[in-house]
Formats: structure tokens, C-alpha cells, sequence
């Protein structure tokens, strides 16, 4: 029996998001992002069509690469004006029942002792359902608002992270013992002190010698998701990741990554398979393929070439404002994100494209296909690639807000369902009944915490000094 496919929402706290220019549209509402009704209109459509979750995305700095400055990126929405993403979970969360929230949040620039107690008190209130995608960041303008000159190398962020996570891990995992809290109104006892243990971490980077602030949560480590395709992010990814999104124009660059990564799972002596594998892509759909197609026309002619290059300049790390547009563009390290590069070049050596197509390409949903067509042709598009890629679902962008995601929760959806190849409201009556069901355990159905075998569980804090009393 094929497996069901999957779904989650790529949204930003921001205008455009994946689509720059689109904006401009007279259907698009994303200048709404203001607005908290906008999320509850979008989360609760993104739940009526069983989707896994919203996954917002974040960064921490502006698009200043192109042409030396910002003011393509403003001129034109790129990302900015940009607002915190978690902010954004206690009112999805309280608009829906089921529906993850995945955060991005870059842990370069964030101390892992106070951190950890965010994510905690968001675990807490979403009853669960909480992830967090790991990233290490790749604007030099986040890391000088920050105090730094630029940031760190791009294997050093990924040394840096490596150590973070051991200290939320134990904070999150050791600190707090499962039968701590007893909340015994009778003895006037609400945690036994003697299972909740300081981590005592002292490291290269951070030093963190307390205790956990918050009790555990229902997941106590959120549902991890990562996005490095780079040799050391996957190395990162392996240890690290439950689930992990990927961004390709091509079947073959899709396939590699998703390859690659499993197989570096495996290396870690984890299980490959149980690795949950998201690619980005963007539907554009109608009752008809004619109309379909017309619609895609349409939002062609809002993609704005100099907004695209800012976005892809600012990913890459590399000034396209520089590179005549009918030029190829050929990989170069970079300190910034390089799977967004090498995805346009490197990771498909039959393919050349110039900066002029790369640009067009990704105005419209990023760095993923874009899948157009009646319902029916939508369907078997998804199908292809899952059977040809191996993944488990898809990261789906938008083109503009909210019609894209009802498109696809109304026309996309229900086909799916029909061929028995995405949840219906059977399949997942039970999470939806049941409020305590996690996000990991919807995901993975092996219940809220860690796997046994994860380094999470396996990290290790020094003994508990004993007190004299």
C-alpha cells in the first residue's frame, strides 16, 4: 500500500514570504500579517484539510547582499517588515485542536538556558504540539545587530549548535526527573527537590550550571525538524533531526538530498527510514486545467525579477546584482546558506541555469517545484514525486494568502482522499478527539518523547551532589 502523503504549511510572520512580488496581487491578504485573525483564518483552514502543521520560518536579519544594501529587500517586501514567529503559537494554538506548530528559531543568537525555557512554556500551552526547526542562520546582517562583525563559519555555526543542543537536551531531559513534580497538597510538597538536577554543563561555547525552570513538558524536547543539505548540516541532521525539509527544482536534486540524508541517518546508527523527509513545492490549481494554468499566468506576471534577486542573493551569500542576468550561475563557497546555491547548480550537473532564470523560478514559491494543474493532474504530480523521490510530503509555499492553501484543502485535499493517499477525518478522528495527542506522536505514532536511541536521551549530566541533611 503507498503511503499517505503529507502536508505542512510554509508560512512567515511577514508579507510574501517564498513569493516576492506576489504581494502586489489584488487576491493576496498577506499585508494582514498583522492581523491575529489572519492566523486563526489560516489555521483553522490548514486544520479542516488535515494538514501535519504550519511551519513558520524566520530570520534574524535583512536582505542587505543585493546591490550592497537593503533597499531591495524593503522596496519590495522581501521578507521584511518581519515579525517574531512565536508569537504567533499561543494564537494558533488556541484556534485549533490538533494542528503542529513548527518555529524556526536560529540558535546562534539565542542562549540555550533561556531558550529552553521558551519552547517549554510552549510545549505547555500547545498541550504538545511544538517543533522547532534548527537552524543556524546565514545573514551577516543578524549576526552584526548582534554584536558580532559577521557571523560565525559555516562549520563552526554547526560546532557551535552541536553543543546548544546538548544543553537543551539536558535541560529539557535530565533536569527534571518524570515523577519530580508530585503536587501533594497534604505534605505541601510540589517537586521533590531531590529529582530536579543542576546540568552542570561546561563547555567550549556555553556554561550552564543550574537547573531546568520550567517542569517537563508533554514532548519535554519539541519535535525536531532541520533543513541543512550541506555535508555538515546533514552530518548535523543525523544526529539531530526527526523530520527534515529539502528544496530542489528537480526530481534528481530532490533525490539525492533525500538519499544522502537518510544515509548519513544511518551512519549515525539511527533508523533512516523513520526520518520524516518534507520537500518544498507550490500548487497552483483550479477546478480545470485550463483554469489552472490561466491562474499560474496570472501570478506570473506579479513576480518581480529585482525582489527575487535580493531574496536569492541574501540565501546564497553572493551579490547577483553583479552577474549579468543571461549569465550561468556556477557554485561558490560562501558563508551563508549553501544548499540554496548548490541547488541551482552543484547538486544537478545536467542542468545550467542563468541568474535571469533562477530569479524567475524562484518569484514564484521559492526553491521547490511549482505542481499546476486540475486537481486530478495536482494529484499525480504528488504521486510522482513521492514515488520518485522518496519522500514522505510536502512543505507547500504559497503564492498568495490565503487562496493558495484553500485550493489545496479544497480541491487538492479531497482528490487525495479519494485515492486513499492523504488522512481523512476518520483516519485522524483520534488525534482530532483526543487534545493530548503530541505533535511527535501524530508524526511517528511511538508516543510524545524522544526515541530511546536519540542523542537526546542519551546525553548525560554529572551526579547530583548529596546534601549532608
Amino acid at each position: 500500500m503507498a503511503k499517505p502523503i503529507r502536508f505542512n504549511a510554509f508560512q512567515m510572520n511577514t508579507v510574501g514570504h517564498q513569493s516576492p512580488g506576489l504581494w502586489t496581487h489584488p487576491r493576496d491578504n498577506s499585508h494582514r500579517y498583522l492581523d491575529a485573525d489572519y492566523w486563526t483564518e489560516l489555521a483553522q483552514l490548514l486544520e479542516a484539510g488535515h494538514f501535519d502543521a504550519i511551519f513558520l520560518a524566520d530570520v534574524l536579519g535583512v536582505y542587505d547582499v543585493y546591490q550592497g544594501s537593503a533597499d531591495a529587500a524593503l522596496r519590495h517586501a522581501v521578507q521584511a517588515p518581519l515579525n517574531d514567529p512565536l508569537a504567533l503559537v499561543p494564537i494558533i494554538a488556541g484556534a485549533t485542536r490538533h494542528l503542529g506548530i513548527g518555529v524556526t528559531a536560529a540558535l546562534t543568537y539565542e542562549h540555550p538556558y533561556t531558550f529552553a525555557r521558551r519552547i517549554s512554556t510552549l510545549d505547555h500551552l500547545t498541550r504538545g504540539r511544538i517543533g522547532w526547526n534548527i537552524v543556524t542562520g546565514y545573514l551577516d546582517s543578524a549576526a552584526r545587530n548582534l554584536g558580532l562583525q559577521q557571523q560565525l563559519a559555516h562549520d563552526e555555526r554547526y560546532d557551535l549548535a552541536d553543543e546548544y543542543l546538548d544543553v537543551v537536551y539536558k535541560l529539557w531531559e535530565k533536569s527534571w526527573e518524570d515523577d519530580a513534580v508530585v503536587r501533594d497538597k497534604v505534605r505541601g510538597v510540589y517537586a521533590d527537590p531531590a529529582k530536579v538536577h543542576p546540568i552542570k554543563h561546561a563547555g567550549r561555547h556555553y556554561s550552564v550550571p543550574g537547573i531546568h525552570l520550567c517542569e517537563p513538558s508533554p514532548q519535554r524536547t519539541p519535535f525536531l525538524y532541520q533543513a541543512g543539505a550541506s555535508p555538515r548540516g546533514m552530518a548535523f541532521a543525523a544526529r539531530h533531526a526527526e523530520a527534515t525539509f529539502v528544496s530542489g527544482p528537480s526530481v534528481h536534486v530532490v533525490r539525492r538530498y533525500v538519499d544522502d540524508t537518510r544515509a548519513a541517518v544511518r551512519a549515525a546508527g539511527r533508523d533512516g527510514d523513520a526520518l520524516l523527509v518534507y520537500a518544498q513545492a507550490l500548487i497552483v490549481t483550479a477546478p480545470t486545467s485550463e483554469e489552472a494554468h490561466a491562474k499560474y499566468e496570472d501570478y506570473q506576471r506579479h513576480v518581480d525579477i529585482d525582489a527575487a534577486l535580493a531574496l536569492l542573493s541574501g540565501w546564497t551569500g553572493v551579490d547577483f546584482s553583479r552577474v549579468p542576468l543571461d549569465a550561468a550561475i556556477e557554485y561558490i563557497e560562501t558563508e551563508a546558506g549553501r544548499s540554496a546555491l548548490a541547488s541551482l547548480s552543484a547538486a544537478d550537473p545536467s542542468r545550467t541555469w542563468t541568474v535571469r532564470e533562477a530569479a524567475r523560478f524562484i518569484g514564484l514559491g521559492g526553491r521547490g517545484p511549482i505542481l499546476v494543474g486540475s486537481p486530478s493532474e495536482v494529484a499525480d504530480q504528488l504521486e510522482a514525486w513521492m514515488e520518485h523521490t522518496g519522500i514522505d510530503g510536502f512543505n507547500l509555499a504559497f503564492a498568495i494568502s490565503h487562496e493558495t492553501m484553500r485550493d489545496v484543502v479544497e480541491l487538492v485535499v479531497p482528490e487525495l482522499q479519494r485515492r486513499g493517499r492523504y488522512a481523512s477525518a476518520a483516519d485522524s478522528g483520534s488525534a482530532i478527539a483526543n487534545i493530548g495527542a503530541t505533535l511527535r506522536h501524530r508524526l511517528s505514532g511511538k508516543g510524545s518523547r524522544l526515541a530511546a536511541s536519540h542523542h537526546g536521551r542519551q546525553v548525560r549530566i554529572e551526579a547530583p551532589l548529596q546534601s549532608a541533611a
